[in-house]
């Protein structure tokens, strides 16, 4: 009967009964994120752990040297792009200079051969200068 029960225990019991109150939505509709129970300053947080100096310059030495490492294999792999460049203009000039070489040269005084000609001809005339003045 509830005349026997002591005061002491009412309280528990109700303090069992009562669940969590009830929250709504977040303003910001992030449903995934935690309500914060206390303010970010209050939290401790541990200390982060501690590295010895030699350790930091073994570690500055390894990143220097594979910094090092990179640029130099980022320079070859440049002049040997640059170099390839170079070796293709190289061999394309060579080509037009043997291809003006062995070239059949006619030379046409009369324009007006030009003028009779076909189209079909013509595409293959070509004007060339004969005497090419040196510019050095």
């Amino acid at each position: 009967s509830p005349s026997q029960m002591s005061t002491e225990e009412v309280p528990m019991l109700v303090e069992e009964e009562k669940k969590e109150d009830v929250r709504g939505r977040n303003k910001s509709g992030r449903w995934w994120k935690e309500t914060r129970t206390a303010k970010t300053s209050a939290i401790k947080r541990d200390k982060p752990l501690k590295t010895s100096w030699q350790k930091k310059m073994d570690e500055k030495a390894k990143k220097l040297n594979v910094k090092k490492l990179q640029t130099q294999i980022r320079d070859t792999i440049a002049s040997a792009k640059a170099e390839k460049i170079e070796r293709r203009k190289e061999q394309e000039r060579r080509r037009l200079e043997n291809e003006r070489k062995s070239e059949i040269v006619q030379v046409i005084s009369k324009t007006q051969k030009l003028k009779k000609t076909k189209k079909k001809d013509l595409r293959r005339i070509e004007k060339r200068d004969i005497n090419p003045t040196s510019t050095a």
